[in-house]
């Protein structure tokens, strides 16, 4: 038998999606290939579960403090916290708005999280600096912000970073432009990022890093043809 010669594998381009692409992806996996929009969500959340546990050595055991938005980026959150509970985490929910204002797959998750009583509170800065959390998850704000949160966001920010408990930021930190790669004012440091589907435009950005920490892709279930469309489009 002749040898062949060693053909190093050829290294794909990373993939880097801006704002207007996640959006798209998101809605043509749910109107193009039928995906329920709550499905996406729940394959975030068990994504981001998954690193959680590898942040923690591989279990999940410990109070994990999970800090919600009222967006889709918030219902990641919600749902996160039902997979940590599951997972044998002692988990508390801090919301940023009036749960009146959360709608849609959020709203779902929010209702299974009361369903299940899971300790749900408003945002607490005092909470937050004296937490004996082993953990904290930023699902906040997500790829749609596009403007400078306003307060009580400035305050969270300074709070998790002098609590020095690891973050996990869901998609990306919490007040990152997706785009640009840079803070739109205050901005939550992470120790490590899930993003969904593919990196971000801005995560090129070397200033960055500083935010972001180790970053992950996670995979929610959407089809590679409909991101390859999408990307090469």
């Amino acid at each position: 038998m002749v040898a062949r010669p060693f053909r190093p594998p050829i290294k794909q381009p990373v993939v880097r999606l801006t704002r207007q692409q996640v959006r798209q992806i998101d809605r043509l996996a749910i109107e193009k290939y039928g995906i329920p929009g709550i499905v996406l969500m729940e394959n975030a959340a068990i994504a981001a579960t998954n690193l959680a546990c590898e942040m923690l050595g591989g279990d999940c055991i410990g109070e994990i403090l999970i800090l919600c938005g009222g967006g889709n980026n918030g219902g990641d959150g919600l749902a996160v916290a039902r997979h940590l509970h599951n997972r044998g985490s002692e988990v508390v929910i801090h919301l940023t708005v009036d749960p009146a204002q959360l709608k849609a797959d959020a709203l779902i998750n929010f209702r299974i999280a009361q369903a299940m009583q899971l300790p749900i509170e408003q945002v607490d800065l005092h909470a937050i600096a004296t937490t004996s959390a082993v953990l904290i998850v930023d699902a906040i704000f997500g790829t749609g912000l596009d403007q400078a949160p306003r307060d009580p966001f400035p305050a969270i920010v300074e709070v998790v970073k002098k609590s020095r408990v690891p973050v996990l930021a869901i998609d990306l930190p919490s007040g990152l432009d997706c785009d640009t790669g840079k803070p739109l004012g205050a901005c939550i440091e992470a120790t490590s990022t899930i993003t969904f589907v593919a990196e971000k435009a801005g995560f090129a950005n070397p200033d960055g890093q500083k935010y972001l920490g180790q970053v992950a892709v996670g995979d929610i279930g959407c089809p590679r043809e409909l991101i390859e469309m999408v990307v090469h489009s």
